[in-house]
């Protein structure tokens, strides 16, 4: 656990120095003075000064920040001020490490082909690409089915039916159908623990007309890619993940007007650790696509017009283009500091959900580290 703890805050830390990087190197390109570029939170542990920016590392390693010169609006006449520059000046400078980390998200996912990524096989695959540790996996699995009442979930491996090996899920899905009535020895891989013996007996699947085990099998395997349709791929697939994450994120805005229940899967800090450790167990490809995940969520979220975040301040600006004139500053600066205490509440509330829903594991990981 505490490796795990490491790992994510070395993720977390590389993520938002490369959100924080992108204002920085906007914000010099447009003239603006960067009065501080850290790594990590205060306290300080180390500075220097170069070119009239300190360069600071710090003692809180969770990423770092960028404190430019007149950002809350002060210093409205100083040439090298933020608050000086034109509109579309200052809305580079915010949308940078938007921008910045879906450039990070693309180069993971690059990176992630070329080293081998967990692929579902669906289809013919690009010319040139290499599959290694193939498997079939379970896809889904239909409530109240044999399987489900077995406690099979989505990912577990197919190890054997009735103790032969598949390596295609046509074939095992062929071979259920035709001795699934009569029952069949299945054994399965979950994602962490030991192989599990089930024997499972086909029924009738609800409405849907058919009979079965319950359970949606596809065939996977570590894709690798030669570098330039690794780098296609890469682009194509931040981009396809940053799409799924708007929408998510419409569907959550849309249900507080519906009333529908909140996703389970919303997660936290704590969360987010836990399965940073789960992805590192998997391999090098999938900790490189779920760093490209977290980076992409990095964007978007940030993009989200509220106050405190990226998306507040350019929504300050738009606003100052409809009216003509800026928002008054000790107003602007109020409505973020508002925003930042309500983003802080809601990260205390969902990481009290995390410790309610990981702390067995956390704990079990903690008794681990002391021997106890």
């Amino acid at each position: 656990m505490f490796t795990t703890i490491l790992l994510f805050a070395a993720i977390l830390s590389i993520l938002v120095f490369v959100h924080e990087l992108g204002h920085f190197l906007v914000a010099r390109k447009m003239g603006m003075k960067v009065d501080e570029f850290g790594f990590g939170f205060p306290p300080r542990a180390w500075g220097v000064k170069r070119g009239g920016t300190l360069y600071s590392l710090n003692w809180i390693p969770m990423g770092g920040f960028v404190k430019i010169k007149g950002e809350s609006g002060e210093d409205r006449h100083a040439p090298d001020s933020f608050a000086s520059k034109g509109k579309l000046a200052r809305f580079a400078v915010l949308f940078a490490g938007v921008a910045m980390n879906f450039v990070a998200a693309c180069v993971l996912l690059t990176l992630g082909f070329m080293a081998g990524m967990p692929t579902v096989i669906d289809g013919p695959l690009p010319a040139g690409a290499q599959v290694r540790d193939r498997d079939v996996r379970v896809m889904s699995v239909y409530p109240g089915s044999p399987a489900a009442r077995a406690g099979v979930a989505p990912g577990d491996v197919l190890v054997s039916l009735d103790a032969a090996p598949f390596t295609e899920s046509q074939a095992a899905r062929d071979y259920i159908g035709a001795h699934g009535a009569s029952g069949v020895d299945v054994v399965l891989r979950p994602a962490s623990g030991a192989d599990r013996a089930l024997r499972l007996v086909a029924e009738p699947l609800g409405d849907t007309g058919r009979t079965g085990f319950g359970v949606g099998l596809v065939d996977t395997g570590t894709v690798s890619l030669p570098i330039h349709r690794a780098v296609l791929h890469g682009v194509a697939s931040a981009t396809a993940l940053v799409r799924d994450i708007v929408v998510a994120f419409a569907d959550l805005a849309a249900s507080v007007f519906t009333r529908k229940p909140v996703d389970a899967g919303l997660t936290g800090p704590v969360g987010i650790a836990v399965m940073t450790g789960d992805a590192a167990a998997l391999g090098l490809g999938s900790l490189l696509q779920f760093m490209a995940v977290l980076s992409a969520n990095l964007a978007v979220v940030n993009l989200l017009p509220f106050p405190a975040l990226d998306g507040g301040r350019i929504l300050f600006l738009i606003i100052e283009a409809i009216r003509r004139k800026p928002a008054d500053e000790k107003v602007e600066t109020a409505v973020h500091n508002a925003g930042f205490l309500i983003l802080l509440l809601l990260i205390l509330l969902v990481t009290f959900r995390d410790f309610m829903q990981f702390g067995g594991r956390m704990i079990d990981g903690i008794k681990n580290l002391v021997g106890a």
